[in-house]
């Protein structure tokens, strides 16, 4: 049917109006097709995937039925054109996804948002966003349980709308390539909201929001023993060729130094009380993993006989030994043969792979 006025079997009545003072969420009619047609352009092509900068008048037509029939059949979708000042500047849909079948409260809805050439970086997206979210989360709304986007990472404004909006960063969802939105796409950030979050006002929201997509550097705390003669304790690692000190990651929520005693003793049988920090040292991005922040901890000096009490993990360890500054140099690799020497020296600090 192509009407303003198209009949609805949804219990829920009317797709309704949403306001928020600035701006109005209000179902599609046929006179706004050609303002989204018109504001279409490169940017809207690219995310979405689309050959053509913009739809056909009568793709985009068929677009709006298929809206309205969405909101006639449950709603399985809403879909509303963001209006400012009584011109259209964009669009905002949610789409049930998956768990309508449970049962009242257990669904989750997908969020997309458009806006159009011209009306971007004035804030409507978020507002709009905001705006749907809590209808689709409110018993008198839609109510869904959880509101969820997928948003490439490299879409940084896209990004910052849905943080904005209050939705959480809950990860990165890889796609085989060719599967998602645009044929190079392979991975999607989640970001998602559930129903009984704090609301945005709680001040306990604002830290969990910033928590959730601020940078999470990967943390390693290692151990550094000599013996008498100044060797240095390392260990042959069962899943590379270098050699390495003892050590390991640290958890989430655990001490550093809490760590890398935990680690000699899993790794190596050893219970010795770290001492104090001798290094720290950034490590850059290397073969497959991401950066990582390394604390050295002094392990003391020991008797070199200590290597006949360690009772290697032989899942990790294949191998320990007291090893020369030259030996260390021939066995590991540069950057941590730097890092060992940096440790050793006891006045760098700070150091960047070794550096």
């Amino acid at each position: 049917m192509s009407t303003d006025e198209s009949p609805t079997q949804n219990p829920r009545g009317p797709q309704p109006e949403l306001t928020d003072g600035t701006i109005i969420l209000r179902p599609w009619r046929d006179s706004d097709i050609p303002a989204a047609l018109a504001g279409h352009d490169e940017t809207i092509a690219h995310w979405l995937g689309s050959g053509e900068v913009a739809p056909s008048a009568a793709a985009q037509r068929a677009a709006v039925e298929r809206w309205r029939a969405g909101w006639a059949a449950g709603p399985e979708v809403a879909s509303f054109v963001v209006e400012h000042e009584g011109e259209v500047v964009g669009s905002v849909e949610v789409r049930v996804v998956e768990g309508r079948s449970e049962g009242p409260g257990g669904a989750t809805g997908e969020l997309s948002w458009t806006l159009y050439a011209g009306h971007r970086r004035r804030g409507y997206a978020t507002r709009a966003v905001r705006l749907l979210i809590d209808y689709a989360l409110d018993d008198h709304g839609l109510g869904l349980s959880r509101v969820r986007a997928r948003v490439e990472p490299g879409n940084e404004a896209s990004l910052r709308v849905a943080t904005r909006s209050g939705l959480r960063r809950e990860g990165v969802e890889r796609v085989a390539r060719g599967t998602g939105d645009r044929p190079e796409t392979t991975e999607y950030v989640v970001l998602a909201r559930l129903v009984d979050d704090p609301p945005l006002s709680d001040p306990t929201h604002f830290r969990t929001l910033l928590n959730s997509f601020l940078p999470r550097k990967r943390g390693i705390a290692q151990m550094l023993l000599r013996d008498l003669q100044g060797r240095v304790l390392l260990c042959q690692l069962t899943y590379k060729q270098d050699w390495d000190l003892p050590g390991g990651v640290v958890e989430v929520g655990e001490s550093p130094r809490l760590a890398v005693g935990r680690e000699v003793e899993e790794e190596l049988g050893l219970e010795i009380e770290p001492g104090a920090l001798l290094l720290t040292d950034w490590l850059p991005p290397w073969s497959g993993w991401d950066d990582a922040i390394c604390l050295v901890f002094d392990g003391g000096v020991h008797d070199a006989a200590i290597v006949e009490r360690i009772v290697r993990q032989e899942r990790e360890i294949r191998s320990v030994a007291f090893l020369t500054p030259e030996e260390v140099r021939a066995r590991a690799t540069d950057f941590t043969a730097r890092r060992i020497e940096a440790a050793l020296a006891g006045d760098r600090g700070y150091t960047e792979s070794g550096r």
